[in-house]
C-alpha cells in the first residue's frame, strides 16, 4: 500500500477529475512543481511536454489506485 501525502492525494484528484492539465515545466520553487515531480517519481503522472513552458500532466493506473488509497 503506498504512503500518500496529503498535497499529492489533492493533485491526483484534481487531475483525474478534470482530465490532462497543463502544468508548468520549468522548476518556480512551487508546492506545485514539487509535488508534481513526486507523482512523476512515484509513477503515479506521466508529464509529456506541451510547449511555450508548459507539460500535460496525465494520472496512471497506479494514480488512480494511489488517489482512492485512504
Amino acid at each position: 500500500m503506498p504512503i500518500v501525502l496529503p498535497q499529492q492525494r489533492l493533485l491526483l484528484e484534481l487531475i483525474v477529475m478534470s482530465g490532462d492539465t497543463a502544468v508548468p515545466s520549468d522548476d518556480n520553487g512551487t508546492v506545485l512543481y514539487r509535488t508534481l515531480k513526486e507523482c512523476e517519481n512515484k509513477g503515479w503522472l506521466q508529464l509529456h511536454p506541451l510547449g511555450s513552458g508548459f507539460d500535460k500532466a496525465s494520472v496512471t493506473a497506479a494514480g488512480r489506485s494511489a488517489a482512492r488509497t485512504p
